[in-house]
């Protein structure tokens, strides 16, 4: 059985964000490795924001119909739904480690989804939440 790997919704927002230079192309190259293993997680949360950036914050905003295509292929990855008791356990996560909670609620999501890395360029690189560790894939790698 492979490692699950939680997706947060800055790497999908610049895989899909042609204007991004090598953060779209490593974020690329990062889900295409997901796809391939058939590894990755998100959350409904991360959906959420996702819709809302691509077709609001890009410098070519996605359509309507482009963002509905994409979402349903990401449909096929494992989606942790948040439901009222996770939004009770992220305020806990909020305090415990004094993030925000949209935040403890991504990490509550990988959490739960049993993800042993939580891809993201908000958390700091290599930080350790409990079992989830954060890994920045859009840092230049050491030479």
């Amino acid at each position: 059985m492979s490692d699950k790997f939680f997706v947060d919704t800055n790497i999908l927002v610049y895989a899909h964000d042609r204007s991004a230079g090598s953060k779209h192309q490593l974020a690329v190259a990062l889900l295409e490795r997901m796809w391939q293993a058939e590894n990755g997680v998100l959350s409904t949360q991360v959906l959420q924001e996702f819709c809302f950036s691509v077709r609001r914050k890009l410098v070519r905003p996605l359509s309507l119909d482009d963002t509905s295509r994409v979402v349903r292929q990401y449909l096929a990855w494992e989606v942790i739904v948040n439901t009222p008791a996770a939004v009770l356990e992220a305020m806990e996560t909020e305090s415990r480690y004094k993030i925000s909670f949209w935040d403890a609620l991504i990490l509550n999501a990988a959490e739960q989804a049993g993800a042993s890395i939580l891809y993201s360029e908000d958390f700091s690189n290599g930080q350790r939440y409990g079992s989830v560790r954060v890994v920045n894939p859009l840092l230049p790698s050491p030479r």
